[in-house]
């Protein structure tokens, strides 16, 4: 059996590590909370109480209403609720944020192959053909940007664009969110 050494650094140099002496041993990585760890494995912070979706769908509501009773709203990965805005970075405070929206997408319009097609061949048969070029297909890439801003933080999220009126129904969130923001 080999036997313990004492602590030369302990007040008290009867008293072994880990017993009683108040001091973890040295193997002991039981820790309590605000005592400093030096070695591995070191404490975990606590997971958030959110969990941002994947693409900017949005966060999920949460269980609870908030505590001062505003409504919850979420654009993209940023949520709203109570007087915080919450963020994968960080909450902020609602009051006194600034919002921004840029829109990066684009509407374009072009005549599709198959128009083109019908045309050719009716066409041949009659002068009614020439009607199928006045088809047209209307496609929107792209995102919009939105920026929050505030309490020191700045958060922007991606949102993507499936129609022309993408932005306009992301601008009307953003003015709802400054609303709340005064």
């Amino acid at each position: 059996m080999s036997e313990q050494q004492p602590n030369p650094y302990a007040s008290d140099p009867g008293q072994v590590p880990g017993q009683g002496s108040g001091q973890p041993a040295q193997d002991d990585y039981r820790w309590g909370p605000g005592q400093a760890s030096y070695g591995y494995p070191q404490p975990y912070p606590q997971p958030p109480a959110y969990q941002p979706t994947i693409g900017g769908a949005g966060l999920p509501a949460p269980a609870q209403p908030p505590a001062h009773g505003g409504q919850v709203f979420a654009l993209g990965d940023i949520s709203i609720a109570g007087d915080q805005i919450i963020t994968p970075s960080g909450s902020m405070p609602l009051r006194g944020a600034m919002w921004n929206a840029t829109d990066f997408s684009r509407t374009e319009e072009k005549m599709p192959t198959h128009a083109i097609v019908l045309a050719i061949i009716f066409f041949l048969f009659c002068l009614l053909g020439l009607l199928f070029l006045l088809m047209k297909e209307k496609r929107t890439t792209g995102f919009i940007q939105v920026t929050v801003s505030g309490g020191g933080r700045h958060h922007s999220t991606m949102i993507p664009a499936t129609d022309a009126g993408t932005f306009h129904w992301v601008m009307n969130q953003l003015n709802y969110a400054r609303s709340l923001s005064i």
